[in-house]
């Protein structure tokens, strides 16, 4: 193999994305604009939910448990109720997440040292957002009953829990999606760039041109697979550049190790990219196939929802899919600390992984060559 043939290539390579506005626009502007929308938009924190109170109670216990929802940062109290004719409408109509209600005799009750009931309906058509509004208000009513009963002398509870969650102890979704955000906008980029080479050259007319050339085809995918490698890593560090002091989010873990679970990631990437490439004859049939690819391999990745909560068989499949191992590599450096030592068992998949997609790309290009 002559590398200053491959070197040749290369630049030809950069050449034709440069060149091209189109191409330009794609692999700048779109990955920064994602993490910004993505980092801000994808949380799973609540801010200013609307909430409807409907008080029946005319005490100071009452009025001190409503003080409470309207200083929470997680809801934004819309009406308070006198009468329960509007209950069903305010859920049907969206006008509220919840509606709370304080039963007439809540104070009278909590004066007497006896249970005090709190109602909550809350709208359940979407269940995730419904399990987290219920955990903040249980937070809160928790909160108002440990300072009611340290107030009025109440005895303290024999068994008190205290809470502490570890590498994440404020429990800030971004912590999680973020790093999240770093493995999926860099399979987009590698895919988008080696996606798309083979198939351009067909398209182009120049693909016989170029097999008539000196380079041999195990170094033409080379010169195809390099600059993908250059692009899609150059972008992953400006992500990160930007995730870390921008969104806050730590990076606590070693650099080598991360850079290295990168590598093998876009050796899969860049893989299953050539393989695509390769089998197409068009730039059409090319964006088809590696939208093909994404869509699945973000849904069964763990991006969003975690790998355990899917059926069985579904799991198995996840095994195939680089970004489930590169995204354990990504929040397990970020967020828990760890190192090459602690990351061998994702990066030995990763590595079979990217050997066998390679290897597919090289046989589907030979084929399409004979």
């Amino acid at each position: 193999m002559r590398w200053y043939r491959v070197r040749a290539l290369v630049v030809k390579e950069f050449l034709a994305l440069l060149r091209d506005k189109a191409s330009r626009m794609v692999l700048i502007g779109p990955p920064i604009l994602q993490l910004l929308v993505f980092g801000y938009a994808a949380t799973f924190n609540l801010v200013h939910v609307p909430i409807v109170i409907y008080n029946q109670d005319s005490g100071g216990a009452s009025r001190a448990l409503i003080a409470r929802f309207q200083g929470a940062r997680s809801f934004r109290v819309v009406r308070f109720l006198t009468t329960d004719r509007r209950l069903a409408s305010i859920l049907s109509d969206k006008e509220a997440l919840a509606v709370i209600r304080i039963d007439s005799r809540f104070s009278q009750d909590l004066a007497l040292h006896r249970s005090a009931h709190v109602a909550v309906w809350i709208d359940g058509r979407n269940s995730n957002t419904a399990l987290l509004a219920l955990n903040d208000i249980n937070a809160i009513t928790q909160s108002f009953n440990a300072h009611w009963a340290a107030s009025h002398g109440w005895p303290h509870p024999k068994a008190l829990v205290t809470m502490r969650a570890w590498f994440n102890p404020n429990l800030h979704s971004r912590w999680f999606i973020v790093p999240g955000i770093v493995g999926l906008l860099t399979l987009v980029v590698a895919m988008l760039v080696t996606g798309l080479s083979v198939a351009r050259e067909r398209e182009a007319g120049t693909f016989d041109q170029l097999l008539v050339t000196p380079l041999e085809p195990f170094e033409i995918l080379l010169g195809k697979a390099l600059p993908g490698f250059l692009i899609a890593g150059l972008e992953a560090t400006a992500i990160i550049l930007v995730a870390v002091p921008w969104f806050g989010v730590p990076l606590v873990g070693s650099l080598l190790a991360l850079y290295l679970g990168l590598f093998l990631f876009l050796l899969a990437a860049i893989g299953v990219g050539l393989a695509i490439s390769s089998a197409c004859a068009t730039q059409q049939q090319g964006l088809l196939g590696v939208f093909l690819f994404l869509v699945p391999s973000i849904i069964l990745s763990g991006f969003a929802t975690p790998i355990a909560n899917m059926p069985k068989a579904v799991q198995y499949l996840t095994y195939l899919n680089p970004l489930r191992f590169f995204l354990v590599i990504l929040r397990g450096v970020f967020l828990e600390g760890d190192g090459v030592s602690v990351l061998w068992n994702q990066y030995i998949p990763l590595a079979l992984i990217g050997v066998a997609c390679m290897a597919m790309a090289t046989w589907l290009f030979r084929h399409r060559l004979s």
